[in-house]
This record gives C-alpha cells, structure tokens and sequence, in this order.
C-alpha cells in the first residue's frame, strides 16, 4: 500500500501530475496508472480529480500524513545506517539567523572540522519561524537560535547565555549625562559589562529614537516588555528584521537599538557607539541548540552539539 508513496508524495508536493512526472522522470499516463493501482489497493481515491489544482480527499489527507512519516522513519534509518557503518562521516544540516550564520556558525564548525575532518556542513539561513518549521518537518538537523521554543516537537539545549545591551550613538547628548555607566566595545569583549554597577534603567532612554526588531524576533519581544514595564511608548525610527541591521543603523547615529553582547563580541571595537547594560531580567536569555523531538539525530549532529555543549569528545 505504502510501496510506491513516492508517487502520491510527488502529486501532492508538485500540485498535479505534470510536475510530478518530470520530477520522477516517468511519462504522465505511467504515473497515473501507477497511483490508480495505489488507490485500488487502499480502496478510495486518494486525490479529486475534478478540483483545480488537484486536491486530496479526506482518506488522502490520511494516506500523505502516514507516507510522510514512514518516509521520515526510512531516513531516520538510514541516517543510522550511515552512523554504523562510517563512524563520523556524513552531513550536518543546521540552521541560523542572519547573525548567528554570519557570525557564530563559522567558528563553532571551523573548530568541530579541525578535529572531526570528514563531516560536511549545510548552512541554512533564515527567519526563526521559518528555520522551526524546516526543523520540525525534518529537513534540518540543528539550529541554533536564542528565541525561547513554544513547539512541543522540538527540544533544546543550552549553548551559551547572552545580554541585551542598548547600543547608543556617541553623538547622542545622552551619553555625556552617563559618563559613569557607559562602555565601549572593547569593554564589553573584556566582560566588564558583567558588573551589575554598571547598569542604568531603560527609562533613562525614553525621549531617545530608536531602531527595533519587528515583535517576531526575540529581541523585539524582549524590548517590548521592557518599554511596557518602564510605561514607555518609544519614538520608533525603524523596525527592521535583523539585529546587525539595526545595529549598523545605530552606527549611522540614527538611534539606539537592542544588541546582544555576542554581537559586540564578534564586530569590529571601533564605531561610534556606547554600550549600557540593563538591569533587566529581559535582558538575559540563552543560545540554544534545537533538535526535533523523537528523531535520529546523527551521530555527526550529536558530536557537534556536545562539543559546543562544553562536553569535548
């Protein structure tokens, strides 16, 4: 019943039978001949062919959710398979924010190559909504990402933990008021940023302009309640999607935005910004590695996320 799924998968992937047939390489009567067996076997029609676009019917809604988990079970097991036979080879398919591909992938993996030579890596870049639902169908391995997980198929674990600190044109007149608390870039990569002395409230900030992360984005969700604790309704010069976006737009002296010290840690010491850290609950999160839940992880992705867990292997 489930042997030639790839044909009902193609259809229902594809749209319709013509797509579906280059895809396989198979003439379109084939095809069609080949899925009206299926159907007799299974003993309903699995697609309406009188819809535009072809559609399925509510036994082929049944039939693709059971041939895309068998499928999914049939890679599980042939990832095994490759773990058994080729100890620490194969591919590692992991996903990242604008930043954290930019950024924070290339070290950790330069790093796991150096000792593990044989295993290669796919990097996906993309939103964290988007890079979630590549993980939960199966089409990613790991992702890292510091956005806190509200998908109960997919499970953590901890990286690294990071502050939100707010990055300050030094051209703002504010900063002269703030002589005591404010640091540079380099402070912060030497973690003086750390001592809780150094904090000032965001309500010092709210006659600033600001440059935010749209709500979707973590950080965007964390300067929300921020402002809403301190009962600020802030002076939004832009929202934008990514955080070195609106970091390098602070650096144009246009306003203040939310970065993170893992940011700061890797960008270049010398603009013209002043960093001041909140004292803010919100202002703490983790880095996260994400897996799906109840899938086999390769051994290669295990390694990766133990070795960049502080468990060397």
């Amino acid at each position: 019943m489930f042997r030639n799924k790839e044909y009902i998968l193609s259809v229902y992937q594809e749209g319709g039978f013509t797509k579906a047939a280059e895809r396989l390489f198979v003439s379109q009567p084939s095809l069609s001949a080949s899925i009206k067996r299926i159907e007799e076997k299974v003993g309903a029609p699995i697609f309406d062919r009188s819809s535009n676009p072809i559609s399925l019917t509510e036994v082929g809604v049944e039939y693709v959710k059971y041939a895309l988990d068998i499928q999914e079970k049939e890679k599980d097991f042939a990832r095994y398979m490759s773990d058994h036979t080729n100890l620490m080879t194969g591919k590692i398919r992991i996903g990242g924010s604008s930043f954290f591909s930019s950024f924070v992938l290339p070290k950790l993996i330069s790093e796991f190559t150096a000792k593990h030579s044989k295993i290669r890596f796919e990097i996906y870049e993309d939103s964290t909504k988007n890079l979630m639902s590549s993980l939960s169908a199966g089409n990613l391995d790991v992702i890292i990402d510091n956005a806190i997980n509200e998908n109960d198929n997919i499970v953590s674990e901890v990286y690294s933990s990071e502050l939100l600190l707010l990055a300050v044109p030094k051209g703002l007149k504010i900063n002269d008021e703030l002589t005591k608390f404010r640091m540079t870039a380099q402070e912060i990569k030497d973690g003086k940023h750390f001592d809780d002395k150094k904090s000032v409230s965001l309500s010092v900030f709210k006659d600033q302009p600001f440059i935010l992360l749209n709500p979707e984005n973590d950080t965007g969700k964390r300067a929300e309640k921020l402002f809403k604790k301190y009962g600020i309704t802030p002076n939004v010069i832009f929202h934008l999607d990514q955080q070195v976006t609106a970091y390098n737009v602070s650096c144009s002296g246009m306003g203040v935005s939310f970065v993170s010290d893992t940011l700061v840690k890797y960008i270049d010491a010398e603009r013209d910004i002043y960093y001041y850290r909140l004292p803010d609950l919100q202002a703490k999160r983790n880095i996260y590695f994400y897996q799906k839940k109840n899938h086999y992880l390769s051994l290669a992705s295990r390694k990766f996320i133990e070795y960049n867990t502080s468990v060397k292997v």
